[in-house]
């Protein structure tokens, strides 16, 4: 992936890189959050989201703290992220939050368009926990 954004970046420039990076990423992450709605007989609440969890923790992927967990709102923290240590280990650290935190909001778009998404701090981006919100 460092090859693609540098092509780009040295092609169109590094705003030019992280557009295009980040346009296809969203364009996945909506596809994704469909298909996994799609499985389920009824749209998805977040209940189901919570069922749906497990698949990014998967392997200490992700180490997390729920806060509030109901019907109507989810609330946890992400206290480890191997994704962020894996980028930076890999030399993607600049964007790793386009291939994967701006996913987030996103699969949450194809997954249940109603479902409120916020998140105003990441690891990847230097903070001690990513808090997502929903």
């Amino acid at each position: 992936m460092k090859n693609v954004f540098d092509e780009i970046s040295n092609n169109f420039g590094i705003k030019a890189a992280e557009e295009i990076i980040g346009k296809a990423c969203s364009n996945s992450a909506i596809a994704h959050g469909a298909a996994m709605a799609d499985v389920l007989e009824k749209k998805p609440d977040l209940r189901d989201f919570a069922d749906i969890l497990p698949n990014w923790t998967k392997e200490e992927a992700l180490e997390i703290e729920v806060l509030d967990e109901a019907a109507s709102v989810m609330n946890f923290n992400v206290t480890r992220c191997r994704y962020a240590e894996m980028y930076e280990e890999m030399g993607l650290k600049d964007i790793g939050h386009l291939l994967s935190c701006s996913r987030d909001a996103d699969f949450c778009k194809g997954y249940n368009s109603e479902i409120k998404f916020e998140r105003t701090q990441t690891i990847m981006k230097g903070a001690k926990y990513c808090d997502f919100r929903l």
